[in-house]
């Protein structure tokens, strides 16, 4: 009986001792030293290539951030005041201004208090003080505009061009010894890395963000009311992007402007859109050339001919705009005087090509436009009468 006991202990101390020793070596299996070519061919294209990259990064805005400012809006309002017994001293004894005694004296205007009321980004694209940003960081006539700096310092600012129809500007500064950003000549690329740099917020200045090209070619409405604009062919990124960061530069990682942060979606996260270098080298010229954006005009109104539209008209073709009247009588196809209709296109009629571009969604007529000049002469491919024809317009500036 002993001996069974014991033989029983023995054997499960010896499966103690014998498990042990086989953790023990499971453990040690897995430990692979620090040195071998295994562990180092494992960990190089974790470490070396992300540390890389953000050295890129940190090089590029250490290089560009002094070239991005803060615009600061400031403006003139009135202080309104009441007279004694005034609605406030109402609602707070009595809650309802019927019942008090003192007679409620008319809010009147006496003074006018200097208050900041906006704010946006803007950057150097010259080095003798021009400043590009967006068209709805200065749309204020009626207000003033300072720029503040890297370095702290502060300097007026003054608004010497707005798009007619784009959302872009141009300021002016004296005594900003600052290098400018170049604007990319290469178009953006689906998944190409970008940084975006702006006052956040209007808080928080030079504020970086890096992501992607999430998009190419959206056409989105942007603003509300009269200050709607239909702006098309712009960049998507996911790089983030606040309030405050319009008129901010989106970079390359070689530190070129790729684009202009004009928007963002509501109620989405990370989805934002920048205004193309193309487009802002457009405006650019005009000003260096013209002292103004000058915005080329054909005159027509239209829709962007679609396979449905053309299945349900029984159209000939599937592209292309067609020239039609808008919903009020003042809406009229062709402007009167108008290089339309000075080149005889009427109603109905279905431009098909541009320069012979075809006009489609991804090419359209009024980004085909923009990208030309006052003064210049285009070749419209045109369906009219059951035919095709050619037909030369000299385009004119818009008001």
């Amino acid at each position: 009986m002993h001996n069974t006991i014991i033989t029983i202990v023995l054997s499960a101390l010896i499966a103690f001792v014998v498990s042990v020793g086989t953790w023990g070596f499971l453990s040690q299996s897995v430990e692979v030293p620090a040195d071998t070519t295994a562990t180092t061919e494992r960990r190089l294209p974790l470490v070396l290539p992300r540390a890389a990259e953000e050295q890129d990064i940190i090089e590029v805005i250490d290089r560009v951030d002094d070239s991005v400012v803060s615009v600061i809006v400031t403006k003139d309002i009135p202080i309104m005041t009441r007279g004694f017994g005034g609605s406030l001293f109402d609602q707070f004894f009595f809650g309802d201004p019927r019942l008090s005694p003192f007679q409620d004296s008319p809010a009147t205007e006496q003074e006018t208090e200097r208050r900041e009321v906006g704010g946006g980004t803007a950057f150097f694209v010259s080095d003798n003080g021009l400043l590009l940003t967006n068209k709805h960081v200065v749309d204020d006539p009626d207000a003033d505009y300072s720029v503040l700096l890297n370095d702290g310092s502060t300097l007026d600012a003054t608004v010497v061009a707005r798009h007619p129809s784009n959302d872009i500007a141009f300021l002016t500064v004296e005594g900003a010894d600052v290098p400018a950003l170049n604007l990319s000549k290469s178009e953006a690329q689906l998944g190409q890395q970008v940084i975006a740099i702006g006052n956040a917020l209007g808080e928080f200045r030079n504020t970086v963000s890096v992501g992607v090209v999430s998009g190419l070619k959206r056409n989105i409405t942007a603003g509300g009311g009269s200050d709607r604009e239909e702006l098309e062919q712009i960049i998507q990124t996911d790089a983030a992007i606040n309030q405050g960061n319009s008129g901010g530069p989106l970079l390359n990682s070689a530190g070129e402007v790729i684009g202009m942060n004009t928007a963002i979606a509501a109620g989405a996260q990370n989805v934002g859109f920048a205004l193309s270098s193309q487009d802002l080298q457009v405006a650019l010229d005009s000003f260096n050339e013209f002292g103004k954006i000058r915005q080329a005009f054909l005159g027509v109104r239209y829709i962007q001919n679609t396979p449905e539209l053309a299945e349900a008209n029984d159209l000939p073709y599937d592209y292309g705009v067609i020239i039609v009247a808008g919903e009020t009588r003042a809406d009229l196809a062709i402007v009167p005087g108008s290089p339309a209709d000075k080149a005889g296109l009427e109603p109905n009629d279905i431009i098909l090509e541009f320069d012979g571009q075809r006009l489609n969604a991804q090419s359209s007529l009024a980004k085909m436009i923009r990208n030309k000049q006052p003064g210049e002469t285009v070749t419209l491919t045109v369906f009219h009468d059951d035919s095709e024809k050619e037909v030369e317009v000299v385009l004119e500036e818009s008001d």
